[in-house]
């Protein structure tokens, strides 16, 4: 059964997404990926040791006229804005101007006294507790100083360092402290000390608003309807309104291939030196001395960098409109960058396998994400066979009494492997799960659906029996039953 959780566990991590074979090959994976999220059009570049070694571009930035994408194209990058404020900001601790674990406060006027002790490192890791300026929309043009006016008078949603809370508060205070330090308007102080430094000609600040040579058109599929926003199936056009003051959180747009050229001017040194460059990475830190961020796979925070902390493959993943997504391995030397103009097609959740085609350890083919204990797991049954998986348990069981596989993390297994075209090997993890979890709905669901698949009606009804045994309120098992006996 595809529960809720087994669905968001499949989101959040990325190997569960289309695990794909390391014969595909990456141009054709990455049209199956848009095929697949209705993707228009998307940018790619690649670096790696160093040197940019992938540049292409895939669809149309303009459906209504046609345009293809080329590697002029200008995508607005939404939140990966944040990173360039990191670096910003970290530029000024280098110039001796500004201190990060100084309180807001020292830098900044007329703030309410609840706001005065956050620091500026809890600030860029989105620790403060501040009230949102968002609120459920977007600040219109015009209305700039009834936002902050109003925001000023909200109580705070946190004690500071408590938790986590993405919030662009954050970065409109981070904006003023560049305004004032700097001298001039952020914009300005990141166009002359990061864009122009480097030779960045088309990276640039503004929204829907701003007349924009060459830039993509945004889409979505995500409507409300009945008060509630879903995914539809009607693409319509995206009209996102960044104001001025806010474009600290979201206002800047940019190439792929500028991108590249700004990941290796701050990997080898030209904009900051390599341990402000180690402090900007490093993810900031609770109360409790635990980081955290947005969810299992991107569960840090940096200095304006999510952060994907892991065993294997450690990645700095700044993300943006749910529709770009940067990943860089420090421990690999390779950079991805990937730039869309589909709103929800969230390419940091398939970034990962298209790195796999450059490091073959990556690839969800190859293990790549799965739990330790499933990694262990599949590595065995790749040498003894998948029929065997419930004798292997049954050996690992007595020889460490302690050795557990949870039902989520066996049954996404198994849909992983359907999503390799792998039924076979899926059928025997399904059994494995009943074997183990012999009294949840769950467990036979997904293994009915599985000899459902394979065209085992016998055993599908009977395994969709069994889990209405154990979970009455199951419909789908009912229902299946019902299509299988027609």
């Amino acid at each position: 059964m595809k529960s809720a959780s087994l669905l968001l566990l499949f989101l959040i991590n990325a190997v569960l997404v289309f695990g794909q074979s390391a014969s595909i090959g990456l141009d054709q994976y990455i049209k199956q990926m848009m095929q697949e999220r209705r993707i228009p059009g998307l940018q790619l570049a690649v670096v790696q040791h160093g040197k940019v070694v992938k540049l292409q571009n895939y669809g149309l930035a303009n459906i209504q006229d046609s345009i293809p994408v080329n590697n002029e194209t200008l995508f607005p990058i939404n939140s990966i804005t944040k990173a360039f404020v990191g670096v910003a900001v970290m530029q000024l601790v280098a110039q001796g101007k500004l201190d990060l674990e100084q309180p807001v406060s020292k830098y900044l006027d007329s703030l309410p006294q609840a706001w005065h002790a956050v620091k500026i490192r809890q600030l860029l890791s989105h620790q403060s507790g501040l009230p949102e300026i968002f609120g459920d929309d977007p600040v219109p043009e015009g209305q700039e100083q009834a936002a902050w006016k109003k925001v000023l008078d909200m109580p705070m949603e946190f004690k500071t360092g408590e938790r986590f809370s993405y919030n662009q508060t954050n970065y409109l205070l981070l904006g003023k402290i560049i305004d004032q330090l700097s001298g001039k308007p952020f914009a300005q102080f990141i166009k002359k000390e990061q864009l122009d430094f480097i030779g960045l000609k088309k990276t640039c600040f503004g929204d829907a608003h701003t007349v924009i040579t060459g830039q993509a058109r945004g889409y979505t599929y995500f409507h409300n309807v009945n008060g509630k926003i879903v995914r539809t199936n009607e693409i319509s056009n995206i009209f996102e309104e960044v104001p001025p003051f806010l474009r600290t959180a979201a206002g800047m747009n940019a190439t792929a291939a500028e991108l590249a050229k700004w990941i290796i001017a701050l990997q080898n040194g030209t904009l900051l030196s390599k341990s402000g460059l180690q402090k900007m990475w490093t993810p900031g830190l609770l109360n409790n001395g635990k980081a955290a961020g947005f969810n299992a796979l991107l569960n840090g925070y940096a200095l304006g960098w999510p952060v994907a902390q892991r065993e294997q493959h450690p990645a700095i993943v700044p993300t943006g409109g749910g529709r770009s997504a940067i990943a860089i391995y420090p421990s690999d030397d390779l950079v991805v960058i990937i730039l869309t103009n589909m709103k929800g097609s969230s390419p940091e959740s398939f970034i990962d396998e298209i790195a796999g085609h450059y490091i073959p350890s990556m690839l969800a083919e190859n293990g790549f994400g799965l739990p330790p204990t499933i990694q262990q797991l599949r590595a065995n049954l790749l040498q003894k066979g998948f029929a065997k998986a419930i004798d292997v348990v049954k050996t690992e069981k007595k020889k460490n009494t302690s050795y557990t596989l949870t039902e989520r993390e066996v049954n996404a297994w198994g849909y992983l492997l359907i999503s390799q075209k792998k039924p076979a090997e899926a059928l025997e993890i399904f059994k494995l799960n009943v074997y183990l979890y012999p009294q949840s709905g769950n467990t036979y669901d997904s293994l009915a659906e599985a000899y459902q698949n394979a065209g085992n009606k016998a055993l599908a009804i009977y395994n969709y029996q069994q889990s209405l045994k154990y979970d009455p309120n199951n419909n789908n098992a009912a229902k299946q039953i019902e299509i299988l006996r027609k």
